[in-house]
């Protein structure tokens, strides 16, 4: 079938599916010069699924302006697109944010073009298309089977992808928030979910931008399920045969499709030691404090791995942007007492002030590594991190721009999700390094007051996690870096939480 036939038959099926049949209105179809060859965004319909996928892969699926007008009146109308359905999306190749280089050539002529063609578009932005979709009450399913990342050359996924209360990772997937590389801070409501991971693991993420990848995704809690990608055509049939898809229904079929760790498979480095090493050296407030950590780790730590884990992680802070390592760290440090859209609302003031010439580094890094990709350290103004004034930049990122002084955009959200709340993005994952010491600590409503055995805290964790996979192992892990085991005169050994 040629090219031109194929993209008649997928406009006609679009429009099929925007005729069915509902009690509520649809959004309007899209008109013929709206989609010039093939529609930038597929919409399927099987069962009680209703899928969209995004369908440019000639541009690595980058989320442009047709894309998110495409998407968001159907995101923020559920009674119409999601009526008694649940909601998928397929990430199966690279997610790009479009413009990075066209934001920069266009700042030169004029520096408010991303401002005023992105984050001022009011109903249409980004951020508020992640909140919808977040809050949208209907069970929302992202299968991560590809690159997915926030923004510029892998970038776009994080946001459609994180706030979905089911997100499956595969052996394929890649997660990383790379925009300190560029000159940026992460965005797409990173502040609020990197802050939600465990330990300082988001704080490691953020800054330095390295990734997570295949099952490690599902381990340190972005995803919430791991499926091998040869069960997805399998398990995506088989949720869209469910007749009631619950929640619960939901995430038990998706916990069907799981299989377990395969012999020559990956095992993510950010365990034992060095994840001990990772959360005393980022655990800190100030960028300064946490850089030298890292050099006493480099060369005092007992393991070899970890000196060099804590050399590579210098090396990797050290080409970053000064001003975005201290905006990034401030930014996660304010999301974690935040609401999504709270912190949604917060990247958008500092994405105005990127984005209005308060640092030229935005400029420098995405030439430097977009454009030319150079290896080389950008000319970063400030070049350290000691020129950059901590109190400055809360003012001129946090302060300076916002909607009540009228100099950033306000986040907007439907009538329809007005009071809604989100879900917390774990509830569905393996149980957080917090909610586990919270009940070996007993402070958990199920806790008794005599303490709690190795077996018992199996056992209630399976109880609160019934049929997940990979809880033992995760609870094993935590266990052996966050607890020592007391024995009572009795000879009862009784674990106890390292604080």
């Amino acid at each position: 079938m040629s090219s031109k036939s194929l993209a008649a038959q997928r406009t006609r099926a679009i429009a099929r599916h925007m005729m069915m049949s509902t009690s509520a209105k649809l959004p309007p179809t899209p008109k013929p010069q709206d989609i010039p060859n093939e529609p930038p965004v597929l919409f399927e319909s099987n069962g009680h699924t209703r899928k969209y996928i995004l369908n440019r892969p000639k541009k690595l699926n980058a989320l442009d302006d047709s894309m998110l007008n495409i998407l968001r009146p159907y995101a923020e109308v559920p009674s119409a697109f999601l009526s008694n359905f649940y909601l998928e999306m397929l990430i199966e190749g690279p997610l790009l944010l479009k413009g990075v280089v066209k934001v920069t050539i266009d700042q030169r002529i004029d520096r408010n073009w991303y401002w005023a063609r992105i984050l001022r578009r009011g109903r249409r932005c980004l951020f508020e298309l992640d909140y919808i979709l977040a809050a949208v009450p209907h069970p929302y399913v992202v299968v991560m089977d590809g690159i997915t990342s926030s923004v510029l050359r892998l970038g776009g996924g994080v946001g459609l992808s994180s706030h979905a209360a089911f997100r499956i990772a595969t052996e394929n997937t890649v997660f990383a928030m790379p925009e300190t590389k560029i000159g940026y801070s992460p965005d797409v409501g990173g502040s609020h979910f990197l802050s939600k991971l465990d330990g300082e693991i988001g704080t490691y993420l953020g800054l330095t931008g390295e990734t997570l990848k295949g099952r490690a995704v599902f381990e340190h809690g972005f995803a919430t399920h791991f499926v091998p990608s040869r069960r997805i055509p399998a398990l995506l049939e088989r949720l869209a045969a469910l007749d009631q898809p619950t929640f619960a229904l939901i995430d038990s079929t998706i916990e069907e499709a799981h299989s377990e760790r395969e012999p020559d498979e990956p095992v993510s480095p950010l365990v034992g030691e060095l994840r001990i090493a990772l959360d005393s050296a980022f655990r800190h407030d100030e960028v300064e404090a946490i850089v030298n950590d890292l050099k006493t780790i480099s060369g005092e730590h007992k393991l070899a791995e970890v000196r060099e884990w804590a050399k590579h992680t210098l090396e990797a802070l050290d080409l970053r942007s000064p001003t975005s390592l201290k905006v990034a760290l401030l930014a996660i440090r304010k999301g974690k007492t935040m609401s999504l859209l709270q912190a949604l609302q917060m990247e958008m003031n500092f994405a105005t002030a990127f984005c209005s010439g308060e640092t030229s580094d935005f400029n420098t890094g995405v030439n430097a590594v977009v454009v030319a990709k150079s290896k080389e350290r950008p000319e970063w103004i400030p070049k350290t991190l000691e020129e950059v004034d901590i109190t400055d930049v809360e003012q001129r990122f946090f302060n300076k721009y916002t909607p009540e002084g009228k100099t950033a955009p306000a986040l907007t959200v439907p009538d329809n999700l007005q009071g809604i709340q989100p879900a917390h993005p774990m509830r569905h994952a393996l149980p957080t390094e917090e909610e586990i010491g919270i009940v070996v600590t007993g402070g958990h409503r199920t806790s008794s007051d005599t303490g709690i055995t190795r077996q018992e805290l199996f056992q209630r964790a399976e109880t609160l996690r019934p049929g997940k996979h990979g809880l033992r192992e995760k609870l094993q892990e935590v266990l052996t870096r966050k607890c020592t085991e007391e024995k009572d005169d009795a000879g009862q050994l009784w674990l106890k939480w390292i604080h």
